[in-house]
């Protein structure tokens, strides 16, 4: 079972939202342990309105009231948008072949996605490799040259030498007669006067000066021809991150719209028939609007004494309104969309929520069910990425030796701004700092709304209550009048 909107608010303060608060608090402990689905909905006002008329449109009926609350000064968002239509109806055929198409282009997509992360993986792993290998050059210029040049001799005789088959070092060595020092010579020789100087046959002297002379050239130009590689591949890794990044953005929008167009699974609904041609929709819009202390202290609604107080949390008033329609799709002739008649019930609700409720509400309603499937959306192309996020940003955001350098003398010499003026253009700007000092910590997995103040609890929740009765009860009062709508309770 989905909780509702209004059962999430009752979790959130179940004291003051929901009928069983104290009855769930005392079982649970803490409001966050608290199912959603248990909460008994209890607002601070509730009104209602049903309309029923198969021969007119329900849109009018949504965007009167959308409109109403933009003019109330209220901002409003959609939270829930959910149908369902019965299986025997047109309308079910229809959305399901576009449902269809949805899914295979995103489907297309996303298999593209896929191939290029398979691309991504493979350049990542090669750059390890050149990396290591390239650690052996840096190392011939410091103290560790003598282990280096044995490194880089054993990948000359596995990597180059081997090619010569059966005169390669190793198979004379392993399978020759006679020749089974030429490794330890040729590890053992820095040129070929060492050769000259060891106790060696004149047969494996004359097999070891040219391969030693070969090593001489290969690790001069390797070194090189391993720099370019690698940096080639790094150009490549760039490249296919950008075309992954195009590839998750084309797929995300064919994801959603198949998402959009899902049927919701509404079980043992008696309204839904199989064999009736009927549509149910459920909508639900949230409107809230600030409080100003200030403002209310110099109107007379609140003491005088707050406009020298520093209130931490701002408090908003909020009007929660429910749609359930229940319609008769009608083809609008000649045209490949629908029209819906038939009955609507309307809820008003008001709320009062402090900004931490509110934040703690958003992190409710996206750990709830209603946007499981954007999750799924979201972790079919974003995440996949982002696993990979270190390890790409390491390669494409090296910097070797000589750049750091030169930008430390750059510092030392401006010491001036050191923003780079294409930093903007990319959006260098807009990334969040990675400071994490000490004093800093991330909010716990319990953090929940803190205790409210005595200001806040005399002054300034009973002054916004009053305000969201109000609202909700002019909205709905006004829409009433304006249709003549009979209301219910």
């Amino acid at each position: 079972m989905v909780a509702t909107i209004a059962q999430i608010l009752g979790k959130i303060n179940p004291k003051k939202y929901a009928e069983n608060g104290d009855e769930l608090l005392k079982k649970y402990k803490h409001p966050s342990a608290i199912p959603a689905e248990e909460i008994k909905e209890q607002p601070i006002a509730k009104h209602g309105l049903v309309y029923d008329s198969s021969s007119e449109t329900l849109e009018p009926v949504y965007f009167f009231i959308l409109d109403l609350m933009n003019d109330f000064k209220l901002d409003t968002e959609k939270i829930i948008d959910n149908f369902t239509s019965s299986p025997g109806s047109g309308h079910f055929a229809e959305l399901g072949q576009r449902a269809t198409i949805m899914q295979q282009q995103g489907t297309k997509i996303l298999g593209d996605v896929n191939t290029v992360l398979r691309s991504v993986l493979n350049i990542i792993y090669d750059l390890k490799e050149f990396r290591i290998r390239l650690s052996h050059y840096d190392s011939l210029k410091t103290d560790k040259k003598e282990a280096a040049i044995l490194a880089l001799k054993q990948i000359f005789m596995d990597k180059v030498d081997i090619t010569k088959g059966n005169s390669s070092i190793k198979a004379m060595a392993i399978g020759q007669a006679g020749y089974q020092t030429l490794i330890d010579a040729f590890l053992f020789s820095k040129d070929v006067k060492d050769v000259d100087k060891l106790d060696l046959n004149d047969r494996v002297k004359r097999i070891l000066r040219p391969r030693i002379l070969e090593f001489g050239d290969w690790l001069e130009h390797s070194e090189k021809e391993l720099r370019k590689r690698y940096e080639l591949e790094k150009t490549y890794l760039q490249s296919q991150v950008n075309s992954m990044k195009l590839y998750a953005r084309w797929a995300k929008p064919y994801l959603k719209a198949a998402q959009q167009l899902e049927m919701k699974e509404v079980g043992r609904e008696p309204a839904l028939v199989k064999a009736f041609n009927t549509i149910l929709l459920e909508l639900t819009l949230l409107g809230k609007q600030k409080i100003d202390p200030k403002e209310e202290a110099i109107s007379g609604n609140l003491p005088k004494e707050i406009e020298r107080m520093k209130i931490k949390r701002d408090y908003y008033f909020c009007t929660l309104v429910d749609f359930r329609f229940r319609g008769i799709p009608q083809r609008v002739s000649q045209q490949a969309h629908y029209a819906f008649g038939g009955r609507a019930e309307v809820s008003f609700k008001a709320y009062v929520l402090n900004s931490e409720e509110l934040e703690k509400f958003e992190e409710e309603l996206e750990a709830s069910d209603v946007q499981d499937v954007l999750k799924l959306i979201e972790g079919s192309t974003g995440e996949s990425l982002e696993k990979l996020q270190d390890e790409i940003s390491f390669f494409l955001e090296e910097k070797n030796e000589k750049e750091m350098k030169g930008q430390q003398k750059t510092e030392k010499t401006e010491g001036n701004d050191q923003s780079n003026p294409f930093t903007a253009l990319i959006g260098g700007y807009d990334k969040p700092s990675a400071d994490k000092s000490p004093g800093k910590t991330e909010k716990k997995e319990s953090w929940w709304p803190e205790k409210e103040s005595f200001i806040e609890e005399k002054s300034l929740r009973p002054l916004t209550e009053e305000k969201a009765k109000e609202t909700t009860f002019k909205i709905f009062d006004v829409y009433k009048k304006a249709h003549g709508m009979p209301s219910y309770t």
